[in-house]
């Protein structure tokens, strides 16, 4: 049985893509970049152990969904029952998927991996490369400007400008003991963030 190791999850947002979209952060990551705004999915230790299809059942609940976003921690440590979770979507619905990675595709391909290359063969659009704080120009939905978006599909080619030039937007939801941000911050937003939410009486998990 493959399981997804899986971090958080928001269930609709319109702040990580076009259209609403499910959002999967994925646990553990083989990259440390400077300024990353998800460091608690950094450690590739056991969070949330849960079958593709129970994801599949969560996200197929709602009709509203355009699409899916898979983040973390680094998608491409879970090819396997990542792309079991896209197989089953796609089966039911034709979703549109998007995925970042700290891998170049370059990298990816070379490894000549037949798990990766499954897995790709169903994303739509990867956003890929290390994020590098200093080119982090607050547009779009990548997160610094050496990230290259790579339409795998057509499905989002009328959408290209919206994925590096957009203004960003944030959602943040304060949960019991936490706080949940989904979306690109800006580089201001991101260094501020732990202060905002200690401000309001939470603490932040910076997830997203």
């Amino acid at each position: 049985m493959t399981l997804i190791n899986l971090a958080d999850f928001c269930p609709a947002t319109r702040v990580l893509g076009p259209g609403l979209r499910f959002v999967l952060w994925v646990q553990g990551c083989c990259f440390r970049c400077q300024g990353c705004i998800s460091p608690d999915t950094i450690p590739q230790v056991k969070a949330t152990l849960i079958e593709p299809k129970v994801i599949a059942q969560a996200i197929l609940s709602n009709s509203q969904l355009d699409g899916i976003a898979i983040s973390g921690g680094e998608p491409m440590l879970q090819a396997p029952a990542l792309s079991e979770l896209f197989a089953i979507l796609r089966q039911e619905r034709d979703l549109s998927i998007i995925c970042y990675t700290g891998f170049t595709l370059a990298q990816l391909e070379a490894k000549n991996d037949p798990e990766i290359a499954v897995m790709l063969s169903y994303i739509d659009v990867l956003i890929d490369g290390l994020y590098i704080e200093a080119q982090n120009d607050n547009r779009g939905w990548r997160g610094s400007t050496n990230q290259v978006v790579h339409f795998l599909s057509s499905r989002h080619l009328e959408d290209a400008p919206l994925f590096t030039e957009r203004k960003r937007d944030i959602e943040v939801y304060l949960r019991n003991d936490n706080a949940l941000m989904v979306g690109v911050p800006t580089w201001e937003f991101s260094n501020q963030f732990p202060d905002i939410i200690r401000s309001l009486g939470k603490v932040g998990d910076g997830v997203g």
